[in-house]
């Protein structure tokens, strides 16, 4: 097996922990939609959010349509807030294993389907975003993944061998997809889970990087 000498990582369900339940409920506050309306139209559009086919403005536009309601450009505003917020909580062993990693010299990403609004958001909220060393947001490219020519970006902008790639994400067809694109890649669930496979797959020395002089 090549050695990895980049890890690429997915933000959502990975670097950060599901949605917050509470931050829904206030979305569902400021919308005045019903959970099952919300819930709906919310991910009826979100892939072509991701793509970029919409901005944030005009994807909580197009769930106003979409539920035949009016929202307003303050309640817009909110929404577009509260949506980064609602994926703010963080997966704090996978951060915390990222900076080790660039403590380390080892090359570090983020690939994640998302859209213009959601990215500006987070980069704005978590300075260290900053710290890793090539960051695919799909909106900018006009792709999102499972699609082949994401992964070929995100290996250009790490200066890396795909194979020499480790790619972690909670889908499986994103994991099929960067296989198939060449990297070693382990589907993320419950974090014991991860680092098991890790191990199983001889990458225990990666767990635990030595920081550079």
């Amino acid at each position: 097996m090549t050695p990895i000498k980049a890890v690429l990582f997915d933000f959502g369900q990975v670097l950060s922990l599901p949605a917050d339940p509470v931050v829904w409920q206030q979305m569902l506050a400021i919308s005045g939609l019903s959970d099952a309306d919300l819930h709906r139209e919310y991910w009826a559009y979100r892939h072509e959010y991701d793509r970029g086919t919409y901005t944030g403005q005009s994807y909580w536009q197009q769930i106003a349509i979409g539920s035949k309601t009016v929202l307003t450009p303050a309640q817009i505003a909110d929404l577009i807030v509260a949506d980064v917020n609602l994926w703010s909580r963080l997966n704090t062993p996978m951060v915390e294993w990222a900076e080790r990693l660039q403590r380390a010299r080892i090359r570090t990403g983020i690939l994640s389907n998302i859209g213009d609004a959601m990215a500006e958001g987070l980069k704005a909220k978590f300075a260290w975003i900053g710290g890793f060393d090539h960051c695919v947001w799909s909106y900018s490219l006009k792709l999102a993944k499972p699609e082949a020519a994401i992964y070929r970006s995100a290996a250009e902008g790490l200066a890396t061998d795909p194979g020499a790639i480790l790619f972690i994400d909670d889908k499986a067809e994103n994991i099929e997809a960067a296989h198939a694109a060449g990297m070693q890649a382990i589907q993320y669930g419950r974090h014991e889970d991860f680092e098991r496979e890790m191990r199983r797959q001889g990458l225990e020395g990666l767990l635990h990087p030595v920081a550079a002089g």
